[in-house]
């Protein structure tokens, strides 16, 4: 499997999502953040362009309410994993775990990562993951956060056997405090990082299995 990751801007009418996805390389699922999609009305969107260009999306939106919701499509344009984020201090949702095409595949929505850990454990499937997707809201609000949420993602990907991956928005803060540090990353299962990205926002291709990734020299306009 390999993997398309993105750290676009904040946009109402998807048009990032449309350029990376038509991109002439090789991969079948895309990564972006939490949130990216802004609307439920966009989400049948989304499903049309997944089934259009045959790759999973793997995402998150924002309902009507304006609260974030997990989403993952897959490449025939159906949503297969569909849900509310999880409350702090509360047990991590189900599903957070699903099964497609062979591969099964975990989720945690953003500040679920700090729910992970544990909270994978009650959920089907969580044996043998191929790997954890992290959809990202915003940038990380300082360096301590950063490290903390590196340090997480280090222990899941240790405890499950598993690579994780994450994508935050290139711009955007938490709160609108002013202050971001755009992420993406990649860990595998021994605890060692493939790739972390810090403010820098260039789309990268994973390859799972090789665990060798190629950046793609463009930035967003």
């Amino acid at each position: 499997m390999k993997i398309l990751i993105s750290q676009p801007n904040h946009e109402a009418n998807l048009e990032q999502l449309q350029v990376e996805i038509a991109l002439d390389y090789d991969f079948d699922t895309i990564l972006f953040p939490e949130g990216y999609i802004t609307n439920e009305g966009s989400v049948t969107k989304v499903c049309e362009v997944a089934k259009h260009y045959k790759k999973m999306i793997i995402t998150g939106y924002l309902d009507n309410s304006k609260k974030d919701r997990a989403l993952i499509i897959n490449q025939y344009g159906e949503i297969i994993l569909e849900r509310a984020k999880s409350p702090m201090n509360d047990i991590l949702y189900s599903p957070s775990t699903v099964e497609v095409d062979g591969y099964k595949i975990g989720y945690l929505l953003c500040v679920e990562l700090l729910q992970g850990l544990l909270g994978l454990e009650q959920q089907e499937h969580v044996r043998n993951l191929s790997y954890v997707a992290h959809p990202i809201g915003v940038g990380m609000f300082s360096e301590e956060q950063y490290d903390e949420w590196i340090s997480e993602a280090k222990k899941i990907a240790i405890k499950y056997n598993t690579m994780i991956v994450g994508t935050s928005h290139a711009d955007g803060s938490f709160r609108n405090c002013g202050i971001s540090i755009p992420i993406a990353y990649c860990i595998d299962s021994t605890g060692n990082h493939i790739f972390i990205s810090k403010n820098d926002l260039r789309t990268r291709i994973i390859n799972l299995e090789t665990k060798k990734y190629e950046v793609i020299e463009r930035t967003l306009v």
